[in-house]
């Protein structure tokens, strides 16, 4: 439904994309993941035919994303990073606007967007900027698939908004994927990857490695520490100036910690920061998650 051929686009000297390709197949669910920067914003853009790359072709569903542009939006439905509906409209006349300008009725297509809209239609008489965060995620993808788009395209639809209404997105967009909808999706948060069919790991306009969350974790093969003591600030300054340690990274309450080509064991991780004087300590062999897999191939390019 989605392909993408050696795309690349730079703002003047600033290189955004650089040679992308990939592909999304009908009805699955694929997640671009990466922090900000890492080009997701300009490579979605460039699929919504609102930005023209500079090298490279794409495809949506077969059509060109600059040839065919009319076409694409047609069949696309879109929903920004920043909330771009009409904030001085309420929910009900956003939704038949939107509607209206794809030819389209709220009644005609309401079944694809009922399970989303009934959650805000008590408060159809609401102005858009006064709605809250989580309210706000609801009627943006109503208003994206009012007109029944064949690929839905959301660009970090989470970000900014509670986690209760996150997993109620997510929980939304599975539903719209069991109906056929190919979705793309792109976040920052590494726990959202895990619940895509496939992802891309991106960062500084390059493509990383493509597979599915699963895989990405299953052939992590470093072994992994999970380590904390009373005092973190130093603790990390400890293991990072230690000739022994290759990475220490901080994961909520704990440091992710390799030891140099994997020979150094938690015992002498242990020994060697009992020695530094920490108290409290704890030196953990743990499993990987996919944000270590993200901070390895980080560490590796």
């Amino acid at each position: 439904m989605i392909s993408i051929q050696h795309i690349s686009k730079s703002y003047k000297e600033v290189p955004a994309v650089t040679d992308i390709s990939l592909e999304v197949q009908k009805g699955e669910l694929f997640g671009l993941i990466g922090p900000d920067g890492a080009g997701k914003t300009t490579l979605m853009r460039i699929l919504m035919t609102l930005l023209v790359q500079d090298e490279g072709k794409a495809t949506m569903n077969g059509l060109d994303v600059v040839k065919d542009y009319k076409k694409i939006r047609n069949i696309v439905g879109y929903m920004p990073g920043r909330f771009s509906l009409y904030q001085d409209l309420t929910i009900e006349e956003n939704l038949n606007f939107f509607a209206t300008v794809f030819q389209t009725t709220v009644a005609e297509n309401y079944e694809l967007i009922k399970d989303i809209y009934v959650q805000i239609e008590p408060f159809k008489k609401r102005l858009a900027g006064k709605l809250s965060g989580g309210m706000k995620q609801k009627l943006a993808l109503s208003c994206a698939l009012i007109h029944k788009p064949e690929i839905l395209v959301l660009d970090e639809p989470t970000t900014g908004v509670d986690a209760v209404s996150r997993k109620e997105f997510w929980e939304m967009l599975k539903k719209l994927q069991q109906k056929g909808i190919t979705i793309l999706v792109s976040t920052p948060y590494m726990d959202e990857a895990m619940l895509c069919n496939r992802v891309a790991l991106m960062q500084k306009g390059q493509v990383l490695d493509i597979d599915t969350p699963q895989k990405l974790v299953e052939n992590y093969d470093r072994k992994l520490y999970a380590i904390r003591s009373d005092d973190m600030h130093r603790l990390i300054q400890d293991l990072r100036s230690w000739e022994k340690t290759d990475s220490a990274f901080a994961f909520g309450q704990y440091l992710h910690v390799t030891g140099k080509e994997d020979e150094v064991e938690a015992v002498e991780f242990e020994k060697y920061l009992l020695d530094k004087g920490h108290t409290n300590l704890q030196v953990l062999d743990i499993p990987p998650t996919i944000e270590d897999v993200f901070m390895e191939l980080l560490q590796n390019q």
